[in-house]
């Protein structure tokens, strides 16, 4: 006979009973069931309007069946089935609400919409001080990116200075695969190298933080040692769901420490999650400081750092103030365009998309070059098969994929529902993307769905280009967006102009990790979690 927790979390749980369950003991478990239900749904107006809203009635009742579906890593995959089964409107939560229409995506996320972000970003805070990312003040919000918006703009990205630095990074990926062939062949490593070079002096300029993992450099590449630990997407459930836990359990030292990590109860054993990389953004931030005067003004419009040290004191931002939102610029820029360059030149090197790679090498070889025979930036913005090969990946392996929680301080009505005041709700680029209505056969890999008959681009206004997320939108879109961008183009063009790529492990999809989920092509046979096999082969003269 099934135990209760089995009964309660559905026929697909696959959990294990034993001493421990998924990983914990029982007793947490049963601990956490405890302080989760005492959030059952209660009685009253906001509760009665909020049954109106279809779901399966254990989502509505306890924040914990969406808690168990986040701790097995698929939390963003549980809601998409329940939008597929009850619609575009799902209750997953006891005062929580999943959209996937334009309409709520209008009504949430489109300017002046008034709603903010909730307390979930919080976590994201860097040295104990909010940052751009994790403001949820629309106002704080806006006057932090006033800031920044001209260095991170698509003029300013794609101008000579920071083209040169972009071209800088690809030319040491390329000479990277000649140099260190094997070592390079498995990108899910070497594409946060070079993310992690390119981000990291975008931000902080070349001698006060700039890496150099690509050129071999072992400090440079421990960094990303901070990355590839699962671990950590556990460490961010326990601090998404049981925040108070978290903070005073990864704060316990000594004795308590060894006893609490040697019974499991401890998420993620030390150094936690970015630490290092934390520690490198800080050490970066003083190294700027101390410089003189001349070196910080001369950084003012070609740094991150150098634009906020300049503004400082207009802007009235202390000093942490400053290292915080560095460091969550250099965090942010390092997986997100890693992760989409791997899957992109994953998804091109299966034998089964063949003739797209084909067809992409036909049109970069054709494209502009400088001197030095690498692609310019700025050209490869016209390059309808380009961005349609760029466009395809991100939709269906977005580097944030999971659910973007909103609230609002006043009741309002989104697609018929009246949602009260409070109620945190939100959608996701992975149930979006994958509106079979809009997107068909949306699991497929299909560069093709993004151009017209006559191979141009389809038009903004086409309802694909609307339903296109990757990105995020209205006043919260990604600022880096452009930067990202103009990375992906270079590598990909300057890549397959010299390089054919087959994948090593065809039947094998790579998995990434987004907060607590992971993330792969769910039509392969397998996964491997942080690793992808890419063969490099040389392309001769002329072919």
């Amino acid at each position: 006979m099934p135990s209760p927790l089995v009964e309660a979390l559905g026929p697909n749980a696959d959990i294990e009973i034993g001493s421990t369950i998924l990983g914990l003991p029982i007793s947490l478990w049963i601990a956490l069931a405890i302080i989760s239900l005492y959030g059952l749904s209660r009685s009253g107006p906001n509760a009665a309007k909020l049954r109106r809203i279809p779901g399966p009635w254990l989502y509505a009742a306890t924040g914990f069946r969406l808690a168990f579906d986040a701790w097995q890593a698929r939390s963003v995959h549980a809601i998409l089935n329940l939008h597929r089964r009850y619609g575009p409107v799902v209750r997953i939560g006891p005062n929580e609400v999943s959209f996937n229409s334009l309409s709520a995506l209008r009504a949430i996320y489109g300017a002046g919409s008034g709603f903010e972000r909730t307390d979930f970003y919080r976590m994201f805070d860097v040295y104990g001080r909010p940052n751009l990312f994790t403001f949820g003040s629309g106002k704080l919000h806006r006057d932090r990116k006033k800031l920044l918006s001209h260095i991170y703009a698509n003029q300013t990205v794609l101008g000579p200075e920071f083209s040169r630095l972009v071209q800088e990074k690809v030319d040491g990926f390329l000479a990277l695969v000649e140099r260190e062939p094997e070592h390079a062949s498995e990108i899910f490593g070497s594409l946060h190298y070079f993310s992690l070079d390119a981000i990291s002096e975008f931000v902080y300029g070349p001698e006060h933080g700039g890496t150099r993992a690509l050129s071999g450099s072992k400090q440079s590449r421990d960094l990303i040692q901070d990355i590839l630990n699962p671990a950590r997407r556990r460490l961010a459930w326990f601090a998404v769901h049981f925040p108070a836990y978290t903070k005073w359990i990864t704060t316990r030292t000594g004795l308590l420490e060894r006893v609490l990590t040697s019974l499991g109860l401890i998420p993620m054993r030390k150094p936690f999650t970015y630490t290092g990389i934390r520690q490198h953004a800080l050490t970066a931030f003083h190294s700027f400081k101390n410089a003189p005067p001349v070196v910080r003004a001369g950084a003012a419009e070609n740094t991150v750092i150098g634009r906020l040290f300049k503004v400082q004191e207009a802007a009235s931002l202390t000093d942490m103030d400053i290292a915080s939102e560095c460091a969550d610029h250099l965090l942010a820029g390092i997986d997100t365009t890693a992760d989409s360059l791997m899957f992109m030149i994953w998804a091109l090197s299966l034998p089964q998309h063949e003739e797209y790679q084909e067809k992409l090498r036909a049109e970069v070889l054709r494209s502009p070059i400088d001197h030095k025979g690498l692609p310019i930036p700025k050209e490869l913005t016209h390059l309808p098969y380009l961005n349609a090969v760029v466009r395809e990946s991100l939709r269906l392996y977005s580097p944030l994929p999971t659910f973007e929680p909103r609230s609002s301080p006043v009741d309002t009505v989104i697609d018929g529902y009246e949602v009260p005041a409070g109620t945190i709700v939100g959608m996701s680029p992975f149930c979006l993307h994958r509106d079979e209505d809009v997107f068909p056969s949306p699991s497929s890999f299909r560069p093709e769905r993004w151009l017209t008959s006559s191979g141009t681009l389809i038009t903004e206004s086409d309802q694909q280009n609307r339903y296109f997320w990757a990105f995020s939108s209205g006043a919260r879109m990604c600022i880096g967006m452009h930067l990202a961008n103009a990375e992906m183009f270079t590598l990909i063009a300057a890549l397959y102009r010299k390089y054919r790529t087959s994948a090593r492990h065809p039947d094998t999809s790579p998995g990434i990790t987004s907060r607590f989920e992971v993330f792969s092509d769910q039509t392969m046979p397998k996964m491997v979690e942080h690793e992808c096999w890419i063969d490099f082969v040389k392309l001769k003269e002329g072919s």
